[in-house]
């Protein structure tokens, strides 16, 4: 079906469009609310070293395969006193094996050596569960948290520690979305000065999020999808759902400005804002496709729940915002005093400024972009632990005492699995001896002996590094034991959360820059095949790894480096998620491309019928300006909105999003694009013969005279047509 097709259909059924958007969307979140979600926060992935280990440990010794729990205590009396070994003793009997679900190991520092601190003032237990914290149920760890909030002796406080424990306290976004749209709702009313104009895009993006988080509630029941999945397809669908559906609307507005009838308009705004719609958005979904490259499973399900949430709200903004733009008619047509030429516009006489002086505004934004882009050369790739989170949450707590009390390496316990039934240089002796030479190294704090399994056919050493999780010597210990095992010709395989995040940032690390060129060069062959250019599509590239370079340097100084740390309130500074770089870049240059078809669209139409490059820039520049600007201060206020909550990963995401839309619709839209293409003149649109006959002709825009052909079709189909209703 064609768009015009589609459009009139949409229009003369929008009765019953509507009301199978509302049934829908009744239904599917009633159907995901009974089946309920089944996230899972593995990070693992591929055959890793990390992975190995815990594979071994599952099938030869469960009881020491899954992620453990701390439950740290400290008294200024001293753990050891009669009341507080009572009272802990008591907790520890209430969350052992058999009492809690899923424990399966606790070992007390009453029984265990090395778990009270020197002064004897810190102590902790570790509580086993039988599976990695991303595979348990999210609240597996509620029972220890239960139980110790119960503990009521004077100067005594305890805190509980791990992965497990953090999943079951995950903060939520609590009202993002809604400040996020509230902040929508007053931009498009600023800029539409209309309620009905102002609600439709936000009627879009409810419905086709809303939907497509409910298809992420159900993905997860069949690929790994993390728990925070469906915040960031929220955040992504938000921001893209009511930017597509305003474009649509705006070309509407313009349509009924110009005389046509409701039904001509519809056609129009489909046929051209809605082709470039269609077109944005399949750019979006091809970078976030390009995620598959990762090789990890979790990131599967991140991607492909982002993907939903675009395509629901393209779907939403294809089908929903037609049909009701066919209710409101003419009444959303802007009022006479609105209406302008756009060469009376602030953005035409800028345009023409910028391009009095090219070189020199060029050359200034680039500079700014540049300067933005350092902090990028020192990125860390890693996982953020409990020493991140902000000080009101337990872990963050817990992480502290133990640090306190025994170091920070305590926190980045490293286990060595050996199989001892591979026969060969691996025995009990062989393990041992390689315990004993572990303690000498100078990053190495503290060495549990070896324990052998029930079996007897594998054995597993804790290895506590002297640095914490996040530091590089926690790094290069790891990558120092596997070499020493591979020089050894022994079966051991080093893991644990902190090494398992590790070898998931070496992995992301080493695919990205293919990730990236992949995503770049279809980029570069859609934009050659819809402008018909070499160089619009090479600048364009070009451009959009400027605004990610500049978003990436934000996020880094920031997070890493912890500049404006308080303003941001993030707990602690620390390495930049392994996945969050790959991420960005994938639904920035999505974005940005949006950006770039909306403007570019509309300077190429121009072109087309004056073949004035300078005069087609100015103009195109200054009909899209206002609806450019929304659209990115819509983005930018969404993305912001979830800067407010309290999981790290979403401020990470929001703010580096929000970075790049800025930078993106500011320094170069406004300023690089208009002096680049004054000083490539008539080359802007230079395409060699060979290519273009090889590159398939794809239409985003339709020029202005396609507009009487629309009302003329319209005008014909008319008469055949049924009534609408």
């Amino acid at each position: 079906m064609s768009l015009a097709r589609l459009s009139r259909w949409c229009y003369r059924r929008r009765r019953l469009v509507v009301v199978s958007w509302i049934v829908g969307f009744i239904v599917l979140n009633a159907i995901g609310g009974m089946v309920g979600n089944a996230y899972s926060n593995n990070f693992s992935g591929g055959h890793s070293d990390s992975v190995q280990a815990f594979d071994l440990l599952k099938q030869r010794f469960p009881s020491r395969a899954g992620d453990p729990a701390d439950i740290v205590f400290s008294s200024a009396q001293g753990v050891t006193s009669g009341s507080v070994r009572g009272a802990m003793e008591q907790l520890f009997a209430q969350v052992g094996p058999g009492r809690v679900a899923h424990v399966v190991a606790l070992d007390s520092p009453y029984q265990a050596p090395g778990r009270i601190s020197a002064d004897g003032t810190v102590g902790y237990a570790t509580v086993t569960f039988d599976k990695q914290a991303g595979d348990l149920p999210a609240k597996a760890a509620q029972p220890l948290i239960d139980a110790a909030k119960r503990v009521k002796v004077p100067g005594l406080k305890v805190e509980l520690d791990g992965q497990v424990v953090a999943r079951a306290t995950q903060a939520t976004p609590g009202a993002s979305e809604g400040i996020g749209i509230l902040a929508a709702v007053v931009i498009l009313f600023i800029a539409f000065g209309s309620l009905l104009a102002m609600s439709l895009p936000i009627l879009a993006a409810i419905f086709g999020i809303g939907t497509g988080t409910v298809f992420v509630v159900l993905l997860s029941h069949v690929i790994t999808v993390p728990s925070f999945a469906p915040y960031i397809a929220v955040m992504i669908g938000l921001g893209v759902g009511i930017d597509y559906a305003l474009f649509i609307i705006v070309r509407y507005r313009s349509g009924l400005h110009d005389g046509l009838d409701p039904e001509t308009a519809n056609v129009l705004a489909l046929t051209t804002a809605g082709r470039a719609v269609l077109f944005a958005g399949c750019t979006v979904i091809i970078s976030l496709f390009g995620m598959f490259l990762m090789g990890i499973n979790f990131i599967y399900g991140l991607s492909l729940g982002a993907i939903l949430a675009v395509l629901m709200v393209m779907l939403a903004s294809m089908t929903l915002v037609p049909a009701i733009m066919g209710f409101a008619g003419g009444k959303l047509a802007a009022k006479e005093h609105k209406q302008r030429h756009h060469r009376e516009s602030v953005a035409f006489r800028w345009s023409r400024q910028i391009q009095a002086r090219p070189w020199q505004m060029a050359g200034l934004s680039l500079l700014v972009l540049v300067v933005l882009a350092v902090p990028l050369f020192s990125i860390h790739l890693g996982v953020a632990d409990q020493g991140n989170d902000p000080t009101s949450q337990t872990t963050r707590r817990a992480y502290d005492l133990l640090a306190k009390g025994f170091g920070p390496g305590f926190n980045a316990p490293i286990v060595v699995a050996a199989d001892l039934g591979a026969g060969g240089s691996t025995s009990v002796g062989s393990v041992t001896a390689f315990a004993n030479g572990m303690r000498s190294d100078p990053d190495v704090a503290f060495v549990v002996p070896p324990r052998v399994s029930p079996s007897g056919d594998a054995a597993v050493v804790t290895v506590i590094p002297k640095g914490s999780p996040q530091d590089r010597s926690t790094e290069h210990l790891v990558h120092r034991l596997r070499s020493d095992i591979r020089a050894r010709g022994m079966a051991m395989h080093v893991g644990s959360e902190t090494a398992i995040g590790i070898d998931a940032a070496a992995h992301v690390g080493a695919r990205l820059p293919w990730m990236v060129a992949a995503v770049i060069l279809l980029s570069f062959l859609l934009l050659v095949a819809v402008f018909r250019s070499v160089l619009v599509a090479v600048k364009a590239g070009i451009m959009n790894l400027l605004s990610i370079g500049a978003s990436y340097g934000m996020i880094v100084a920031i997070f890493q480096w912890g500049w404006l740390k308080n303003v941001v309130n993030i707990g602690r500074p620390g390495p930049i998620e392994f996945w969050v770089p790959m991420m960005l870049f994938t639904v920035l240059f999505g974005l940005s491309m949006d950006y770039e078809v909306f403007l570019l669209s509309r300077v190429r139409e121009e072109y087309l019928v004056s073949g004035d490059n300078a005069t087609a820039v100015a103009d195109g520049l200054a009909t899209t300006a206002r609806v450019i600007t929304a659209a990115a201060a819509i983005m930018i206020a969404v993305f912001l909105s979830f800067v407010l909550g309290d999981l790290r990963v979403l401020k990470l995401m929001g703010l580096g999003l929000a970075t790049a839309i800025f930078v993106d619709a500011t320094l170069v839209r406004m300023v690089l694009v208009p002096a680049t293409m004054e000083l490539l003149g008539n080359a802007n649109w230079w395409l060699p013969r060979w290519l273009d006959r090889m590159v398939p002709k794809i239409s985003v825009e339709a020029p202005p005279a396609f507009a009487p052909e629309v009302a003329a079709a319209s005008a014909a189909s008319a008469a055949s047509a049924p009534a609408s209703v």
